[in-house]
Protein backbone atom coordinates (compact mmCIF):
# COMPACT_ATOMS: atom_id res chain seq x y z
CA UNK A 1 0.00 0.00 0.00
CA UNK A 2 2.94 2.33 0.49
CA UNK A 3 3.85 2.09 -3.20
CA UNK A 4 0.24 2.82 -4.10
CA UNK A 5 0.26 6.01 -1.98
CA UNK A 6 -2.51 4.81 0.32
CA UNK A 7 -0.64 5.32 3.60
CA UNK A 8 -0.38 9.10 3.24
CA UNK A 9 -2.83 11.53 4.81
CA UNK A 10 -5.59 12.15 2.21
CA UNK A 11 -6.34 15.51 3.85
CA UNK A 12 -3.16 17.05 2.39
CA UNK A 13 -3.60 20.07 0.09
CA UNK A 14 -4.14 19.05 -3.54
CA UNK A 15 -2.05 21.62 -5.39
CA UNK A 16 -1.15 20.92 -9.05
CA UNK A 17 2.42 20.17 -7.94
CA UNK A 18 1.21 17.63 -5.38
CA UNK A 19 -1.18 15.99 -7.84
CA UNK A 20 1.67 15.70 -10.33
CA UNK A 21 3.78 14.19 -7.57
CA UNK A 22 1.10 11.56 -6.94
CA UNK A 23 0.99 10.64 -10.64
CA UNK A 24 4.76 10.33 -10.70
CA UNK A 25 4.76 8.21 -7.56
CA UNK A 26 2.05 5.91 -8.91
CA UNK A 27 3.69 5.71 -12.35
CA UNK A 28 0.43 6.35 -14.17
CA UNK A 29 -3.28 6.81 -13.59
CA UNK A 30 -5.69 4.75 -15.68
CA UNK A 31 -8.34 6.59 -17.69
CA UNK A 32 -11.87 5.32 -18.12
CA UNK A 33 -14.84 6.75 -19.97
CA UNK A 34 -17.66 5.29 -17.86
CA UNK A 35 -19.41 8.11 -16.01
CA UNK A 36 -22.12 6.36 -14.01
CA UNK A 37 -20.21 8.05 -11.17
CA UNK A 38 -17.13 10.33 -11.30
CA UNK A 39 -14.67 8.96 -13.83
CA UNK A 40 -11.99 6.56 -12.63
CA UNK A 41 -8.92 8.78 -13.11
CA UNK A 42 -10.38 11.53 -10.96
CA UNK A 43 -11.51 8.98 -8.37
CA UNK A 44 -8.01 7.47 -8.15
CA UNK A 45 -6.42 10.84 -7.46
CA UNK A 46 -9.17 11.91 -5.07
CA UNK A 47 -8.70 8.74 -3.00
CA UNK A 48 -5.19 9.96 -2.20
CA UNK A 49 -5.98 13.68 -2.01
CA UNK A 50 -9.53 14.43 -0.87
CA UNK A 51 -9.15 18.10 -1.83
CA UNK A 52 -8.41 17.10 -5.45
CA UNK A 53 -10.53 18.78 -8.12
CA UNK A 54 -10.87 17.33 -11.64
CA UNK A 55 -9.77 20.55 -13.37
CA UNK A 56 -6.30 20.05 -11.87
CA UNK A 57 -5.57 17.15 -14.22
CA UNK A 58 -6.61 19.33 -17.16
CA UNK A 59 -4.19 22.00 -15.92
CA UNK A 60 -1.31 19.52 -15.87
CA UNK A 61 -2.20 18.29 -19.35
CA UNK A 62 -2.34 21.81 -20.78
CA UNK A 63 1.09 22.50 -19.28
CA UNK A 64 2.54 19.42 -20.97
CA UNK A 65 3.46 17.89 -17.63
CA UNK A 66 1.47 14.72 -18.29
CA UNK A 67 0.50 12.87 -21.45
CA UNK A 68 -1.96 10.19 -22.47
CA UNK A 69 -1.05 6.84 -23.94
CA UNK A 70 -1.40 3.10 -23.45
CA UNK A 71 -0.08 1.12 -20.54
CA UNK A 72 -2.22 -1.99 -20.17
CA UNK A 73 -5.03 0.47 -20.99
CA UNK A 74 -5.41 4.18 -21.72
CA UNK A 75 -3.61 6.12 -19.00
CA UNK A 76 -2.15 9.46 -17.94
CA UNK A 77 1.63 9.42 -17.40
CA UNK A 78 4.20 12.05 -16.34
CA UNK A 79 6.01 13.73 -19.23
CA UNK A 80 9.42 12.27 -18.33
CA UNK A 81 8.12 8.79 -19.23
CA UNK A 82 7.42 9.86 -22.82
CA UNK A 83 10.76 8.69 -24.33
CA UNK A 84 10.00 5.18 -23.09
CA UNK A 85 6.69 5.25 -24.90
CA UNK A 86 8.50 5.80 -28.17
CA UNK A 87 9.31 2.10 -27.87
CA UNK A 88 5.60 1.43 -28.41
CA UNK A 89 5.00 3.71 -31.38
CA UNK A 90 6.32 1.17 -33.88
CA UNK A 91 3.79 -1.40 -32.65
CA UNK A 92 0.46 0.32 -33.12
CA UNK A 93 -2.40 -1.40 -31.32
CA UNK A 94 -5.18 -2.37 -33.75
CA UNK A 95 -3.12 -1.05 -36.69
CA UNK A 96 -4.98 -3.01 -39.34
CA UNK A 97 -8.28 -2.26 -37.62
CA UNK A 98 -7.59 1.48 -37.85
CA UNK A 99 -6.59 1.22 -41.52
CA UNK A 100 -9.85 -0.53 -42.28
CA UNK A 101 -11.79 2.32 -40.62
CA UNK A 102 -9.93 4.85 -42.77
CA UNK A 103 -10.99 3.00 -45.91
CA UNK A 104 -9.16 1.99 -49.06
CA UNK A 105 -7.50 5.40 -49.34
CA UNK A 106 -6.16 5.21 -45.79
CA UNK A 107 -2.79 6.75 -46.63
CA UNK A 108 -4.37 9.81 -48.19
CA UNK A 109 -6.91 10.11 -45.35
CA UNK A 110 -4.17 9.90 -42.72
CA UNK A 111 -2.00 12.46 -44.51
CA UNK A 112 -4.89 14.89 -44.94
CA UNK A 113 -5.90 14.67 -41.28
CA UNK A 114 -2.34 15.24 -40.08
CA UNK A 115 -1.96 18.22 -42.43
CA UNK A 116 -5.12 19.86 -41.03
CA UNK A 117 -3.89 19.53 -37.47
CA UNK A 118 -0.50 20.91 -38.45
CA UNK A 119 -2.06 23.90 -40.22
CA UNK A 120 -5.06 24.63 -38.00
CA UNK A 121 -3.90 23.61 -34.55
CA UNK A 122 -5.76 21.45 -31.99
CA UNK A 123 -8.73 19.57 -33.47
CA UNK A 124 -11.31 17.04 -32.30
CA UNK A 125 -12.89 14.22 -34.28
CA UNK A 126 -16.10 16.25 -34.54
CA UNK A 127 -14.17 18.92 -36.47
CA UNK A 128 -14.10 16.53 -39.42
CA UNK A 129 -17.19 15.80 -41.45
CA UNK A 130 -18.53 12.26 -41.41
CA UNK A 131 -18.15 10.22 -44.56
CA UNK A 132 -18.91 6.63 -45.45
CA UNK A 133 -21.25 4.12 -43.88
CA UNK A 134 -21.50 3.14 -40.25
CA UNK A 135 -19.04 0.41 -39.34
CA UNK A 136 -21.04 -1.26 -36.59
CA UNK A 137 -23.09 -0.42 -33.53
CA UNK A 138 -20.10 -0.55 -31.15
CA UNK A 139 -17.41 1.12 -33.27
CA UNK A 140 -19.02 3.73 -35.46
CA UNK A 141 -15.70 5.45 -36.19
CA UNK A 142 -15.49 7.78 -39.16
CA UNK A 143 -12.23 7.70 -41.19
CA UNK A 144 -10.92 10.96 -39.72
CA UNK A 145 -11.35 9.69 -36.16
CA UNK A 146 -9.42 6.54 -37.05
CA UNK A 147 -6.68 8.68 -38.61
CA UNK A 148 -6.41 10.86 -35.51
CA UNK A 149 -6.09 7.73 -33.38
CA UNK A 150 -3.49 6.31 -35.74
CA UNK A 151 -1.31 9.39 -35.48
CA UNK A 152 -1.79 9.50 -31.69
CA UNK A 153 -0.77 5.88 -31.27
CA UNK A 154 2.29 6.38 -33.47
CA UNK A 155 3.34 9.47 -31.54
CA UNK A 156 2.88 12.14 -34.23
CA UNK A 157 -0.09 13.57 -32.35
CA UNK A 158 -0.74 13.91 -28.63
CA UNK A 159 -3.83 14.66 -26.60
CA UNK A 160 -3.63 18.34 -25.70
CA UNK A 161 -6.71 18.26 -23.47
CA UNK A 162 -10.20 16.80 -23.31
CA UNK A 163 -13.61 18.46 -23.74
CA UNK A 164 -16.40 16.41 -22.15
CA UNK A 165 -13.93 13.55 -22.23
CA UNK A 166 -13.49 13.88 -26.01
CA UNK A 167 -9.86 14.09 -27.10
CA UNK A 168 -8.40 17.28 -28.54
CA UNK A 169 -5.41 16.34 -30.71
CA UNK A 170 -2.38 18.43 -31.62
CA UNK A 171 1.16 17.86 -32.84
CA UNK A 172 3.23 16.18 -30.15
CA UNK A 173 5.95 18.82 -30.48
CA UNK A 174 3.41 21.46 -29.47
CA UNK A 175 1.84 19.44 -26.64
CA UNK A 176 5.05 18.06 -25.11
CA UNK A 177 7.71 20.61 -26.08
CA UNK A 178 10.22 19.54 -23.42
CA UNK A 179 10.34 15.82 -24.22
CA UNK A 180 9.02 15.24 -27.74
CA UNK A 181 12.51 15.22 -29.24
CA UNK A 182 14.14 12.92 -26.70
CA UNK A 183 15.04 9.67 -28.49
CA UNK A 184 13.69 6.32 -27.43
CA UNK A 185 16.00 4.21 -25.26
CA UNK A 186 17.35 0.92 -26.55
CA UNK A 187 15.11 -2.04 -25.83
CA UNK A 188 17.32 -3.37 -23.04
CA UNK A 189 17.36 0.07 -21.40
CA UNK A 190 13.58 0.26 -21.56
CA UNK A 191 13.19 -3.21 -20.05
CA UNK A 192 15.56 -2.29 -17.21
CA UNK A 193 13.67 0.96 -16.54
CA UNK A 194 10.22 -0.63 -16.76
CA UNK A 195 11.02 -3.55 -14.47
CA UNK A 196 12.91 -1.48 -11.89
CA UNK A 197 10.19 1.20 -11.82
CA UNK A 198 7.46 -1.42 -11.48
CA UNK A 199 9.24 -3.23 -8.65
CA UNK A 200 9.85 0.03 -6.80
CA UNK A 201 6.08 0.62 -6.73
CA UNK A 202 5.08 -2.97 -6.05
CA UNK A 203 7.68 -3.60 -3.35
CA UNK A 204 7.69 -7.34 -4.00
CA UNK A 205 6.25 -9.15 -7.00
CA UNK A 206 6.36 -12.07 -9.37
CA UNK A 207 7.80 -11.57 -12.87
CA UNK A 208 4.31 -11.68 -14.34
CA UNK A 209 3.13 -8.93 -11.97
CA UNK A 210 6.11 -6.80 -13.00
CA UNK A 211 5.35 -7.37 -16.68
CA UNK A 212 1.68 -6.46 -16.19
CA UNK A 213 2.45 -3.21 -14.39
CA UNK A 214 3.22 -1.08 -17.47
CA UNK A 215 2.17 -3.53 -20.13
CA UNK A 216 5.32 -2.75 -22.15
CA UNK A 217 7.55 -5.77 -21.43
CA UNK A 218 6.95 -9.48 -21.84
CA UNK A 219 6.90 -11.98 -19.01
CA UNK A 220 10.03 -13.53 -20.47
CA UNK A 221 11.82 -10.17 -20.37
CA UNK A 222 10.65 -9.54 -16.81
CA UNK A 223 11.76 -13.02 -15.72
CA UNK A 224 15.22 -12.49 -17.19
CA UNK A 225 15.46 -9.06 -15.56
CA UNK A 226 14.50 -10.46 -12.14
CA UNK A 227 17.15 -13.13 -12.41
CA UNK A 228 19.84 -10.61 -13.37
CA UNK A 229 18.75 -8.04 -10.75
CA UNK A 230 18.90 -10.64 -7.98
CA UNK A 231 22.29 -11.86 -9.17
CA UNK A 232 23.90 -8.40 -9.14
CA UNK A 233 22.31 -7.24 -5.88
CA UNK A 234 19.75 -4.77 -7.25
CA UNK A 235 16.90 -6.87 -5.85
CA UNK A 236 16.32 -9.66 -3.36
CA UNK A 237 14.87 -13.08 -4.01
CA UNK A 238 11.81 -13.73 -1.85
CA UNK A 239 8.88 -16.09 -1.62
CA UNK A 240 5.48 -14.46 -1.74
CA UNK A 241 2.57 -15.65 0.34
CA UNK A 242 -0.77 -15.98 -1.38
CA UNK A 243 -2.71 -14.31 1.44
CA UNK A 244 -2.84 -10.83 2.94
CA UNK A 245 -0.82 -10.13 6.03
CA UNK A 246 2.21 -8.06 5.12
CA UNK A 247 2.96 -5.39 7.69
CA UNK A 248 1.40 -2.01 6.89
CA UNK A 249 -0.14 -3.37 3.74
CA UNK A 250 3.16 -4.47 2.20
CA UNK A 251 3.28 -7.64 0.11
CA UNK A 252 3.57 -10.67 2.36
CA UNK A 253 7.15 -11.72 1.63
CA UNK A 254 9.79 -13.77 3.37
CA UNK A 255 13.41 -14.45 2.58
CA UNK A 256 13.96 -17.13 0.00
CA UNK A 257 13.63 -20.65 1.29
CA UNK A 258 11.84 -19.93 4.56
CA UNK A 259 8.42 -21.05 3.28
CA UNK A 260 7.71 -24.37 1.62
CA UNK A 261 5.06 -23.53 -0.97
CA UNK A 262 4.61 -19.77 -1.70
CA UNK A 263 5.41 -18.31 -5.12
CA UNK A 264 8.98 -17.29 -5.86
CA UNK A 265 9.36 -13.59 -6.46
CA UNK A 266 11.63 -10.62 -6.11
CA UNK A 267 11.65 -7.59 -3.79
CA UNK A 268 13.36 -4.24 -3.52
CA UNK A 269 16.62 -4.27 -1.61
CA UNK A 270 16.00 -3.65 2.08
CA UNK A 271 12.27 -4.33 1.83
CA UNK A 272 12.00 -5.32 5.49
CA UNK A 273 13.55 -2.04 6.62
CA UNK A 274 11.30 -0.11 4.24
CA UNK A 275 8.20 -1.83 5.63
CA UNK A 276 9.16 -0.92 9.19
CA UNK A 277 9.43 2.75 8.22
CA UNK A 278 5.99 2.93 6.64
CA UNK A 279 3.28 4.82 8.51
CA UNK A 280 0.16 3.07 9.71
CA UNK A 281 -2.71 3.02 7.24
CA UNK A 282 -5.49 5.57 7.81
CA UNK A 283 -8.25 3.84 9.74
CA UNK A 284 -11.17 5.43 7.89
CA UNK A 285 -12.88 3.43 5.17
CA UNK A 286 -12.31 4.51 1.58
CA UNK A 287 -14.13 3.59 -1.61
CA UNK A 288 -11.68 2.60 -4.37
CA UNK A 289 -12.06 2.94 -8.11
CA UNK A 290 -12.34 -0.36 -10.02
CA UNK A 291 -9.05 0.68 -11.67
CA UNK A 292 -7.21 1.80 -8.54
CA UNK A 293 -3.56 0.65 -8.50
CA UNK A 294 -4.34 -1.50 -5.46
CA UNK A 295 -6.91 -3.63 -7.29
CA UNK A 296 -6.37 -3.22 -11.05
CA UNK A 297 -4.18 -6.37 -11.20
CA UNK A 298 -6.99 -8.73 -10.19
CA UNK A 299 -4.74 -11.77 -9.70
CA UNK A 300 -2.34 -9.83 -7.45
CA UNK A 301 -5.27 -8.38 -5.51
CA UNK A 302 -6.55 -11.89 -4.84
CA UNK A 303 -3.08 -13.07 -3.80
CA UNK A 304 -2.44 -10.21 -1.41
CA UNK A 305 -5.88 -9.55 0.03
CA UNK A 306 -7.97 -12.64 -0.68
CA UNK A 307 -10.33 -10.24 -2.49
CA UNK A 308 -11.80 -11.80 -5.63
CA UNK A 309 -12.80 -8.77 -7.65
CA UNK A 310 -14.35 -8.67 -11.10
CA UNK A 311 -15.45 -5.56 -12.98
CA UNK A 312 -18.92 -6.46 -14.21
CA UNK A 313 -19.90 -3.43 -16.31
CA UNK A 314 -19.42 -5.49 -19.48
CA UNK A 315 -21.00 -8.63 -18.02
CA UNK A 316 -24.62 -9.24 -19.11
CA UNK A 317 -26.86 -8.17 -16.24
CA UNK A 318 -28.30 -11.65 -15.53
CA UNK A 319 -24.76 -12.96 -15.04
CA UNK A 320 -23.56 -10.25 -12.66
CA UNK A 321 -22.97 -11.31 -9.10
CA UNK A 322 -22.81 -7.81 -7.65
CA UNK A 323 -23.50 -4.93 -10.04
CA UNK A 324 -22.56 -2.69 -12.94
CA UNK A 325 -19.90 -0.48 -11.31
CA UNK A 326 -19.09 -1.97 -7.91
CA UNK A 327 -16.41 -0.29 -5.80
CA UNK A 328 -14.10 -2.11 -3.35
CA UNK A 329 -14.03 -0.72 0.19
CA UNK A 330 -10.67 -0.34 1.94
CA UNK A 331 -10.55 -0.31 5.74
CA UNK A 332 -7.05 0.21 7.05
CA UNK A 333 -5.07 -2.50 5.27
CA UNK A 334 -7.94 -4.78 4.25
CA UNK A 335 -10.58 -4.87 1.55
CA UNK A 336 -13.71 -5.50 3.59
CA UNK A 337 -16.79 -4.66 1.53
CA UNK A 338 -18.27 -3.63 -1.83
CA UNK A 339 -20.77 -0.97 -2.81
CA UNK A 340 -22.78 -0.46 -6.00
CA UNK A 341 -23.22 3.32 -6.60
CA UNK A 342 -24.85 5.39 -9.31
CA UNK A 343 -25.01 9.15 -9.58
CA UNK A 344 -28.49 10.49 -10.31
CA UNK A 345 -27.53 13.81 -11.85
CA UNK A 346 -31.12 14.94 -12.35
CA UNK A 347 -31.70 15.03 -8.60
CA UNK A 348 -28.11 15.47 -7.41
CA UNK A 349 -28.34 12.20 -5.48
CA UNK A 350 -25.68 9.53 -5.12
CA UNK A 351 -27.63 6.28 -4.90
CA UNK A 352 -25.96 3.22 -3.42
CA UNK A 353 -28.15 0.39 -4.59
CA UNK A 354 -26.47 -2.31 -2.51
CA UNK A 355 -23.61 -2.90 -0.07
CA UNK A 356 -21.98 -6.23 0.77
CA UNK A 357 -19.50 -7.20 3.47
CA UNK A 358 -16.80 -9.72 2.64
CA UNK A 359 -16.97 -13.17 4.18
CA UNK A 360 -15.65 -13.10 7.73
CA UNK A 361 -16.27 -9.38 8.19
CA UNK A 362 -18.65 -8.57 11.03
CA UNK A 363 -20.97 -5.68 10.11
CA UNK A 364 -21.19 -3.97 13.47
CA UNK A 365 -23.13 -0.77 13.98
CA UNK A 366 -19.85 1.17 14.13
CA UNK A 367 -18.64 -0.31 10.85
CA UNK A 368 -21.94 0.46 9.11
CA UNK A 369 -21.54 4.04 10.28
CA UNK A 370 -17.93 4.17 9.03
CA UNK A 371 -18.98 2.82 5.64
CA UNK A 372 -21.77 5.37 5.36
CA UNK A 373 -19.30 8.16 6.21
CA UNK A 374 -17.05 6.93 3.42
CA UNK A 375 -20.00 7.01 1.02
CA UNK A 376 -20.84 10.57 2.09
CA UNK A 377 -17.26 11.66 1.35
CA UNK A 378 -17.41 9.94 -2.03
CA UNK A 379 -20.72 11.69 -2.73
CA UNK A 380 -18.90 15.02 -2.41
CA UNK A 381 -16.47 13.99 -5.17
CA UNK A 382 -19.49 13.34 -7.39
CA UNK A 383 -21.00 16.71 -6.62
CA UNK A 384 -24.00 15.09 -4.93
CA UNK A 385 -26.19 17.13 -2.63
CA UNK A 386 -27.77 14.05 -1.05
CA UNK A 387 -27.30 10.30 -0.74
CA UNK A 388 -29.71 7.37 -0.87
CA UNK A 389 -28.10 4.31 0.68
CA UNK A 390 -29.65 0.86 0.60
CA UNK A 391 -28.19 -1.88 2.77
CA UNK A 392 -27.90 -5.43 1.47
CA UNK A 393 -26.84 -8.83 2.63
CA UNK A 394 -23.95 -10.60 0.97
CA UNK A 395 -25.03 -12.54 -2.15
CA UNK A 396 -24.95 -16.30 -1.85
Amino acid sequence: MGGQRLLEDPARPATPARVLGEIRALGFVQLDSINVVERAHHHILWTRLHAYEPHTLDTLQRRGQVFEHWTHDASVLPEEAFPHWRCRFGHVAWGSWLRERMGKDHKQVAAAVLARVRDEGPLMARDFERSGEKSGKWWDWKPAKAALEFWWRTGELAVARRVNFQKVYDLTERVLPRVHGVPAPAREQHVDWACAAALDRLGAATPSEIARFWGTVTIAEATAWCKAAAADGRAERVRLESVAGGAKGAPAATTAGSLASPKPGIAIVGWQRRVRRLPDAPSDMRLLSPFDPLVRDRARCLRLFGFDYRFEAFTPEPKRRYGYYVLPVLEGERLVARVDPKMDRDTGTLRVRAMWWEAGQKPTKARWAALERAIERYAALNGATSTDIARSERPS
